[in-house]
């Protein structure tokens, strides 16, 4: 460990010739890897974006319960109180029905200026855990005076199916992608080998230890590797705020996660991630070329 300490200045010399060496492949390489870590970033950043949507609908998952006219809502309502797994109990009436529907259309509100008079019902809305839906469900629908009775399952299970295929699509585009960073940062690392062949012969014929030569290969596998994830995250800090931006616009009820916790987890993830694939990257490189 002293070795290396007393060396750093060496070994940061030596990366820099090394990347010298042959600049313009290096820097080719490092644009290439920095679009991979922006790919694999942005899947990292829809999986965190649809499990969060998944977890606010479940947080907030809620039954609308209707009845039938004449039918005493209080009554109804403390039924449904009695029943496990429900949390709380709101009586919705017909203009608050109205208003409610009025901001989830936004602009499209303008269609319900069509109608002469308000085509809402009150309701009662129940927030529920979604675990006891089913069972919510159906004890709600026995009760006298309940017409019909609304959930959100369904919406929910294709939410869920969505997210598993993206998690499964992104495990395997991750993969992919991440093999694709191991090849090229190997390549970097051959090449450089290659280049610098007659001086790694020099140093061991003046009894350099192994791991004094190869060292500085490693150290560039992982620089470059780190300095691609940096320019990814450049890229992906615009692409995250313009996705926010018109998901925001258009998706107005749309929960999402908080964007400074999102663009942190993603640069946490992505410069782990690099020096991870940047060393393994450089063993490889090393370990092909003997």
């Amino acid at each position: 460990m002293e070795v290396l300490t007393k060396n750093i200045n060496y070994f940061f010399r030596e990366i820099k010739t090394i990347v010298k060496l042959d600049l313009l492949s290096n820097i080719l390489s490092v644009l290439s890897l920095s679009f991979i870590f922006f790919l694999i970033c942005l899947i990292f950043a829809g999986g965190n974006i649809t499990d969060s949507m998944i977890s606010a609908i479940e947080n907030e998952a809620e039954i609308s319960v209707y009845y039938e006219t004449g039918a005493n809502e209080i009554s109804i309502g403390n039924e449904i109180k009695m029943i496990h797994g429900v949390k709380e109990v709101t009586y919705i009436d017909e203009e608050e029905a109205k208003m409610n529907m009025t901001e989830i259309l936004g602009e499209d509100s303008r269609i319900l200026e069509l109608f002469d008079h308000n085509p809402f019902n009150s309701y009662i809305e129940i927030r529920i855990d979604i675990d006891e839906v089913e069972s919510i469900s159906e004890k709600a629908n026995s009760i006298t005076g309940v017409e019909l009775v609304r959930n959100n399952k369904e919406i929910l299970d294709k939410l869920k199916d969505i997210s598993s295929l993206i998690s499964i699509l992104g495990v395997l585009i991750i993969v992919s992608v991440s093999a694709s960073t191991l090849i090229v940062t190997s390549h970097i690392i051959r090449q450089g080998i290659y280049l610098n062949k007659e001086q790694i012969n020099t140093l061991r014929l003046l009894g350099a230890p192994e791991y004094f030569i190869v060292l500085p290969y490693i150290l560039e596998g992982v620089f470059m590797t780190i300095l691609a994830g940096l320019t990814s995250n450049i890229l992906i800090y615009f692409a995250v705020n313009y996705i926010y931006t018109k998901i925001a616009g258009f998706l107005t009820f749309m929960v999402l996660p908080s964007l400074g916790g999102m663009l942190s987890s993603i640069f946490i993830f992505s410069i782990i991630l690099a020096i991870f694939l940047g060393l393994i990257g450089s063993l490889f490189g090393l370990k092909s070329t003997k």
